[in-house]
């Protein structure tokens, strides 16, 4: 509880109305405005003080309601089955001695040699429902709070053979080879400025700003820098969810948590706690030398190892309060 950054579930809007400002603001301002709308109770970017939903015949009416709001995190580590969330343990044994043979779906960063272009990262992702409010008992009479699930290890990468392998990964998501071109990463630039100044571009779905690409849907990242390349496989993990039909998004119609098997990534920031705890409220595709300097010390400092991070996850939710 006490590693959480609590300011950032802020801003709170309560029937359009600021209610507590914070960082970053609302993810649908500038080029974020989704236009349309739903007949169960409209789309993100209506501008209401009140709204109605439809369960049967019935329609119940109430006013709208935002925050952002902290019930998933995700342990991103190189050591295969390690939980920094669970004081570093591994889970799983290999050898007599319980310790992981070495080269076991082990990650970490890979310099390429001598060649820049070569370096990339590999990491094991680790996704977590982790109802806070519930657990709590805070705030369980809002039916803008989800209270129904419980804490629960969601997906582990060590067990996904495509999270391990480029060209399987491929074969189950072939709309990758849409993006491999120079014209769809160029494009990426745009999303990149974005990023750093608020949100990232909804529309380039294929974009996580300064952290690469969503696509391959695997732990490979084409990354230089660590920590940098642990939060965009982090990310990608929350695509590649969306795109199986496992999470939906709780800021896209104001009554339901609807499926998207393209995310709106606007709808997501992270803070990072291990292995140092940070304060910033990071949008997907920001630069990591704006919230993660001396966030990934080279020696161990207790149970938090360098190499192992660990995310918290805030949804932007949006919904009929009643």
């Amino acid at each position: 509880m006490k590693d959480t950054c609590w300011d950032c579930i802020y801003p709170i809007k309560i029937a359009d109305m600021t209610i507590k400002g914070g960082t970053g603001g609302d993810p649908h301002s500038g080029g974020n405005k989704m236009k349309g709308g739903s007949s169960m109770g409209g789309s993100t970017n209506t501008k209401k003080s009140t709204c109605k939903c439809k369960y049967g015949k019935f329609y119940r009416y109430g006013i709208t309601f935002s925050m952002w709001e902290p019930n998933r995190y995700i342990e991103v580590v190189k050591d295969p089955y390690c939980l920094p969330s669970q004081g570093g343990k591994q889970t799983k044994k290999t050898s007599n001695k319980g310790k992981l043979k070495k080269g076991y779906l082990h990650g970490g960063i890979n310099t390429g040699g001598a060649s820049q272009e070569g370096t990339n990262t590999f990491f094991q992702v680790h996704y977590f429902i982790w109802p806070i409010w519930k657990m709590m008992e805070t705030m369980v009479d809002s039916n803008c709070i989800e209270s129904s699930s419980g804490y629960d290890l969601y997906y582990m990468t060590e067990s996904d053979p495509t999270w391990n392998d480029d060209e399987l990964a491929l074969k189950v998501y072939p709309e990758a080879t849409l993006f491999a071109n120079m014209p769809s990463q160029l494009s990426c630039i745009a999303d990149s400025i974005t990023a750093q100044f608020g949100y990232p571009l909804w529309p380039l779905f294929w974009c996580m700003g300064s952290w690469g690409s969503t696509y391959p849907m695997s732990g490979h990242m084409n990354e230089d820098e660590t920590i940098e390349g642990a939060a965009g496989a982090g990310a990608r993990i929350i695509y590649k969810l969306a795109r199986m039909g496992a999470i939906c998004d709780v800021a896209i119609n104001l009554c339901y948590c609807i499926s998207s098997l393209i995310w709106i990534k606007s709808h997501y920031r992270f803070t990072n706690v291990k292995p140092v705890k940070g304060s910033s409220c990071i949008p997907i595709g920001r630069s990591s030398m704006l919230w993660g300097i001396n966030k990934n010390p080279g020696l161990s400092d207790g149970q938090d190892s360098p190499d192992n991070f660990m995310f918290i996850i805030f949804r932007y939710r949006k919904c009929c309060l009643w």
